[in-house]
């Protein structure tokens, strides 16, 4: 045991809170931990082995010992928060946030705010809200922004010195802050604290200050404003009675944290209440790497509660769902109430409406390990687990999209779009695309392509994928890219995949990723490659016999299918329509077609 030859180190280290790193001869941290008495706790380590298989493990590797020695144990344990984040140990345990889900950004720190579709929380002063589940509602709350208040959504810098709106104006989507004239900066802070209102979810305090300024506007006959105030308030109304899942008044604001952990792994579900009614459910997943039998349900809920509140604001109680040692829940205590400004507390429910809603979570909790760990989710879990770190993804690719083009010398040239979430196609999300620029240049499809799904989605405000799966090599990779940057999303990851190696290109690196041969990641980008190939020959199949059909009379203006198919019918073939008389003609399709008829055969002769 390698940790045997640091005991004399080990004596030496203080008897005061702190944080100790245990990392291996090539310096890589294994673990990082904290402790109120440093010397204790890492000696501690030294009689657990061979009582512990993942103790066994850490020991076995570990041959540096460094200690960081903090003021109070709520310092430790913001520290080691801060230490795993950086250093990723392998050894501590790292639950992972359902990022399917998409969040909305309202950009503060700029001069104009507008609200984006985010994918993470950043600490960059914007007002996140979310995450939204289904994904679908985080783009009509978006939209209602700009239909309700005229937030903006164009990437302009806004200085009020255009000298005319733009459209959006004109529809009413935008209250138009690029005119000074029409709409001052200090006016569209009012409209973006009112968008603000909407976002956290203060529908009833937001619709308030609707009816003050709807009574307003009727009283000085601004009856259209008026009109649009009412039915604005009753949007919101109906917004909120969809988004009352639960309601329970005397509960207020609180989270409830369930913990699932089996041998596939664990689940964290947190319940977040506010103002008596459950408003997002979150989830939190770590692989069975990273949890073995050994560990109890206790540690990973520590480990989450640390993880997960690093991001967010702690409400004033916390229900969890197991019970943790008294000096934890202290300096967890301790740390939440320095984050929220104020008293927050962990507690253990026994009965009544808090015991209710932590079983709620805990019964998701429970269905989603069923269902994210049964044999098939495994092996697609640990298949874009592969993916994440061979890729240096900062999250798992649930959503992948890939893309492929398939013509014939340079005709009929089309592409295909297939998205695959979790491990599974999703058929509904497919797209076929015609290629409207040059057939015969491949690369330049893939660009044009590229371009036009993801202007798309922007619009729409998402979904945004994971990972761009291109098929293709380096010259596609590039076209792909060179898309993305005119749409300022290259902070998108795309990679190619080749097809006679099988490799996947980044364009970060030079030469090629190989997977290793029957491994459930290089299975899964095959299939999600091939479904993207059958997708796309299918849709050019299709147009190329659509184009062997065409015939001599579609050249013809006017004539569209149901006249192609009276002439054919009545004069039985092309060559009878060219040699019909104009009055023949006349009594079929009309004066004005037969005309064009006449027309277009003579120039023909």
């Amino acid at each position: 045991m390698a940790i045997q030859e640091l005991k004399a180190q080990i004596a030496h280290l203080p008897e005061q809170p702190g944080v100790y790193l245990f990392s291996n001869d090539a310096g890589e941290t294994l673990y990082i931990g904290k402790a109120r008495v440093l010397r204790d706790r890492v000696r501690s380590y030294l009689a657990a082995f061979g009582l512990n298989p993942r103790i066994d493990a850490l020991l076995r590797h570990v041959t540096r010992l460094e200690a960081i020695v903090t003021d109070s144990v709520v310092e430790a344990l913001a520290l080691e928060n801060q230490l795993i984040k950086q250093r990723n140990p392998r050894f501590n345990i790292l639950l992972r946030d359902d990022k399917t889900y998409p969040y909305l950004q309202l950009t503060t720190t700029e001069p104009a705010p507008r609200v984006l579709v985010a994918r993470r929380v950043e600490r960059d002063g914007s007002v996140y809200a979310g995450p939204f589940m289904p994904a679908s509602l985080a783009r009509q709350t978006m939209a209602l922004t700009h239909r309700l208040f005229g937030i903006r959504s164009c990437n302009e810098v806004i200085d009020g010195r255009r000298d005319r709106p733009c459209l959006e104006y004109d529809i009413k989507r935008c209250v138009a802050p690029c005119v000074a004239s029409i709409c001052t900066l200090d006016q569209y802070r009012h409209v973006v604290g009112q968008a603000r209102l909407l976002l956290e979810g203060r529908q009833e305090e937001l619709a308030e200050q609707l009816r003050i300024e709807m009574i307003d506007a009727a009283v000085e006959e601004r009856f259209e404003r008026a009109a649009f105030l009412r039915d604005a308030i009753r949007t919101l109304e109906t917004l909120q009675a969809r988004q009352q899942k639960m309601a329970t008044p005397s509960l207020g604001d609180r989270d409830a944290v369930a913990v699932k952990a089996g041998p596939a792994g664990a689940i964290v579900q947190v319940f977040q209440m506010r103002r008596g009614r459950v408003v997002e459910r979150i989830e939190m997943t770590s692989s069975s790497e990273a949890i073995s039998p050994e560990i109890a349900s206790e540690l990973i809920l520590e480990a989450a509660l640390q993880q997960f509140y690093a991001e967010q604001t702690p409400p004033p109680e916390i229900l969890v769902s197991d019970a943790l040692e008294a000096d934890v829940v202290e300096s967890l205590e301790a740390w939440l109430s320095g984050k929220a400004g104020r008293k927050v507390r962990v507690v253990v429910p026994q009965r009544g409406d808090k015991r209710g809603l932590l079983d709620l979570a805990m019964r998701n909790a429970t269905l989603s390990y069923d269902t994210h760990f049964s044999e098939g989710h495994v092996g697609a879990f640990a298949a874009l687990e592969t993916l994440r770190e061979v890729l240096s993804l900062p999250t798992l690719p649930h959503r992948i999209e890939c893309f492929d083009i398939s013509t014939l010398q340079g005709t009929n040239t089309v592409a295909s779009m297939v998205v695959c979430v979790d491990g599974r196609m999703r058929r509904g999300e497919y797209r076929k695309f015609a290629v409207r620029g040059p057939a015969t240049d491949d690369f330049a499809s893939m660009e044009e392509v590229v371009l036009r799904r993801y202007r798309k989605v922007l619009e729409q405000g998402g979904p945004f994928p994971d990972l761009i799966l291109i098929d293709g090599g380096k010259g596609q990779l590039t076209a792909a890219y060179a898309a993305l940057r005119q749409l300022g999303l290259e902070q998108l990851v795309a990679v190619g995949l080749a097809k006679q190696e099988e490799l996947l290109f980044r364009r970060d690196r030079i030469e090629g990723i190989a997977l290793p041969h029957e491994t459930p990641a290089l299975r899964l980008v095959q299939r999600i490659r091939d479904e993207a190939h059958r997708f796309a020959v299918t849709f050019h199949r299709t147009k190329r016999a659509a184009s062997s059909l065409r015939s001599a009379l579609d050249d013809i203006p006017g004539i569209g299918v149901r006249r192609r198919k009276l002439l054919l019918t009545t004069f039985g073939s092309v060559a009878g329509v060219r040699r019909a008389s104009r009055e023949d003609l006349e009594r079929a399709v009309g004066a004005k077609a037969a005309k064009a008829i006449v027309e277009h055969f003579a120039r023909q002769s």
